[in-house]
């Protein structure tokens, strides 16, 4: 990409804070080709229906040589891609096994099974803040939980889950455009170092089974496609739900007037976590999409093999689709977000996010008394794609039981 791209200038630290004006130029143009061949697709409809297109494909193998490729994730670890990295019939069978044990209608119990453990962790997580004038919701708060739950999910062992965090960190970076051959290198080594680690804790579960999904997905999946399965489940499931929860907290905070009706109004999670996930979405755009074939959209034609960047957060404030859109409120009727995108690629682990958003949620508003953000803008995460505060420093006044 050139310096003076807009993918340039969206991927820049510098307008991470506030990508948004940028998304607003960006959809007076609804299909932009960049100089090197990527088209970047930012308004709601357009972007709904190429997320439909069977012709648009989530393998990035299917680019031709000489195009760019970024975004593409790391694969010489010798795993073959996860499922979302995969197009029909080979992931909907992957997707179809996976689910299986992870929810409806197989196991329509498992993820609510899990809410007492979650709620436990909370709890925990939330008493370490007594005593003190000031936190960082990140570090002390967003960022614990859902490894945890990933790795209850897996059926990882819990002393084990510290070696987790490293590898989340690693391996979501690579998925940054910005993250250049260093970052790549990072994540192929965690990749690794994940996938030796997880093939011995599935053959541990083949011999001797217990909780969690390894168990009752490893007579069903071969090692590698299971290595890879959990592999992403820890990307998509631990960085994403870190940003939403983070997310959450800060948008409340700038909204001392919804803060108020929240602790007041406890069903009012639901939506208020919804238009989050519009307003302010954990995954602003997806880098590793390919035409499979010419493909006309809003007057313009994507040429075959050339790579799509699908503009979710740009697409969730289109004044076309939502009225008022770079307004936060809760209150918003139909609001059909792509927070966690849609078709046969929506989120696998959004009921797990979900769980964890509105556990998180109302316990930390509910036993935390804030005076406030000590930093806004906070220092951001350099990652583009995966959007969210690296920090977030709180003053608090205290808490309650």
């Amino acid at each position: 990409m050139t310096p003076d791209s807009i993918s340039a200038q969206i991927t820049d630290y510098a307008n991470r804070a506030d990508p948004y004006p940028l998304y607003a130029e960006l959809r007076k143009t609804p299909v932009l080709r960049e100089d090197d061949g990527t088209y970047l697709v930012s308004t709601y409809y357009e972007v709904r229906s190429l997320a439909n297109d069977p012709r648009l494909s989530n393998d990035t193998r299917n680019r031709p040589a000489g195009y760019a490729r970024t975004g593409q994730p790391a694969e010489e670890s010798g795993l073959p891609p996860g499922f979302i990295f995969t197009d029909p019939p080979v992931h909907d069978q992957l997707r179809d096994t996976i689910n299986r044990p992870f929810g409806p209608p197989h196991s329509p119990r498992f993820l609510d099974g899990l809410r007492g453990e979650l709620a436990e962790v909370v709890t925990e997580l939330l008493d370490a803040f007594e005593g003190k004038d000031q936190v960082d919701i990140v570090d002390d708060f967003a960022y614990p939980l859902p490894v945890t739950a990933i790795c209850k999910v897996l059926g990882v062992p819990r002393e084990d889950e510290p070696r987790f965090h490293g590898w989340a960190d690693a391996l979501a970076s690579a998925l940054d455009p910005q993250a250049g051959e260093e970052g790549q290198e990072k994540g192929q080594r965690a990749r690794q170092d994940l996938g030796a680690y997880l093939a011995g804790l599935i053959e541990t579960k083949r011999r001797d089974p217990g909780p969690g999904i390894l168990s009752a997905l490893a007579p069903d999946m071969t090692p590698a496609d299971l290595e890879a399965t959990a592999v992403l489940l820890l990307v998509a499931g631990h960085e994403t739900t870190v940003n939403a929860i983070t997310n959450t907290t800060l948008t409340l905070l700038r909204h001392p007037d919804v803060l108020q009706r929240f602790q007041k109004e406890p069903d009012l999670a639901v939506p208020l976590i919804e238009e989050v996930l519009r307003y302010e979405p954990p995954v602003q755009f997806v880098t590793w999409t390919t035409a499979l074939a010419d493909i006309d959209v809003a007057g313009t034609t994507i040429p075959k093999g050339s790579p799509v960047w699908l503009m979710l957060a740009a697409a969730n404030r289109d004044p076309r689709r939502f009225d008022d859109p770079d307004r936060f409120d809760p209150d918003r009727k139909d609001n059909e977000h792509l927070g966690f995108y849609t078709g046969i690629h929506y989120c696998f682990g959004a009921p797990l996010a979900r769980i964890e958003l509105h556990l998180a949620v109302a316990e930390l508003f509910r036993r935390v008394s804030f005076a406030g953000l000590l930093e806004d803008p906070p220092p951001y995460r350099a990652n583009a794609v995966l959007r969210g505060p690296r920090h977030l420093p709180v003053a608090i006044e205290g808490l309650v039981a």
